[in-house]
């Protein structure tokens, strides 16, 4: 007869191998394997661990000379097993790797799972495993924008200057308008949500109008001076300035953060510019609006209150736009910028080099 080899516990492992034993967030397997070797450090024999824990006593032996090999340390390791055979070939995943890349379908601008799978003759659920072991995303694509403007890291080094080191006694403002708001309305009354369904709203719509928004933001305090108006000219940019100019105390230089449109330029505006020497006007370089933090209130305006919203006269709309900004007043939270312009530069010069290698190629 076949005698077990005996287990003997020191008074921490015994301790250890109790903890885990009794453990209510430990998974069942350490539970019972710690359970196995209590019970052969009490001098059970493998068959009767097995009848007791209602195994095999093949699992118990495997479990009783593994901590006897390794120790507790065993008890937390399950072997390696040798999964399912590879039935792709390694040439079969260059050659889709190279498609991705490379190639292109005949009928599409871009490879999908289906189309990739049919090209390369195999299935869809290996083409996404290739893909993503290579970091593949054919379906997705970024957008981007390099600036041409002569002027780029004159002018990027003097707004990110004011952004992260603003001179005293002076407010720096983010201005702009979000022109062409437009009044939606939906054809048919959605569903409200509910437990197991999201809200509905009709795909289409009927449009009431369009308003405005002319908005600067205190890039330190976060608060928003706002106007609307039914156009966007120089005359109601030089309305705006007005009413900025009204509400910021005379003794604070402006210094405002614009874009390069005509409107911000126009000759009635600098001449009023000249005649206010309190206002610095600081323009962004050609194609970089995301330059100006305004534009990231405009991005929280439309997710939070217009993409949804129904509006059926444009009264509703720019009451929707008020309330939403005197919301945000109410407790106001700046928009901190740290990119610091050396970074932003970096990143342009190894943009530009890659497109240049690219149509070099």
């Amino acid at each position: 007869m076949r005698i077990a080899a005996a287990v003997a516990l020191n008074p921490d492992q015994r301790q250890a191998l109790e903890r885990m034993a009794r453990a209510r967030s430990m998974p069942v397997r350490l539970v019972e394997r710690a359970r196995i070797v209590l019970l052969a450090a009490d001098g059970l024999e493998n068959k009767e661990i097995a009848k007791r824990m209602n195994m095999t006593p093949k699992k118990t032996a495997r479990w009783r000379n593994r901590f006897l090999t390794g120790g507790i340390a065993a008890l937390q390791k399950d072997a390696p097993r040798p999964g399912r055979t590879r039935t792709i070939a390694e040439r079969q995943v260059k050659r889709v790797v190279e498609m991705t890349l490379h190639q292109k379908p005949a009928n599409a601008t871009h490879w999908s799972t289906r189309t990739m799978a049919r090209a390369a003759g195999i299935s869809e659920a290996s083409v996404r495993r290739i893909w993503r072991a290579h970091g593949l995303k054919p379906h997705l694509v970024r957008t981007f924008k390099l600036s041409r403007d002569p002027q780029f890291q004159e002018k990027l080094e003097d707004i990110v200057g004011l952004y992260l080191n603003p001179p005293e006694h002076a407010i720096v403002l983010c201005a702009d308008e979000k022109n062409q708001v437009q009044a939606l309305d939906r054809t048919q009354p959605g569903l409200p949500i509910k437990k197991g369904r999201c809200g509905t709203m009709t795909h289409d719509y009927e449009r009431n109008g369009t308003a405005t928004l002319f908005a600067a933001l205190n890039a330190l305090e976060g608060e928003v001076i706002s106007m609307c108006d039914d156009r966007h000219r120089h005359q109601e940019w030089l309305k705006f300035l007005r009413a900025i100019d009204e509400v910021i105390p005379e003794d604070k230089q402006i210094h405002m953060i614009a874009d390069n449109y005509a409107t911000h330029k126009h000759p009635r505006v600098q001449r009023w510019i000249d005649r206010h020497p309190s206002f610095h006007m600081h323009f962004t370089p050609t194609g970089c609006s995301w330059l100006n933090m305004v534009e990231r209130f405009f991005r929280d305006l439309t997710e939070n209150r217009l993409r949804r919203g129904v509006f059926r006269s444009v009264e509703e709309l720019i009451t929707a736009i008020f309330d939403y900004i005197d919301h945000h007043n109410e407790n106001p939270k700046s928009f901190i910028w740290t990119a610091k312009a050396a970074d932003i530069l970096e990143k342009v010069k190894r943009a530009r080099a890659a497109l240049h290698n690219c149509q070099s190629a």
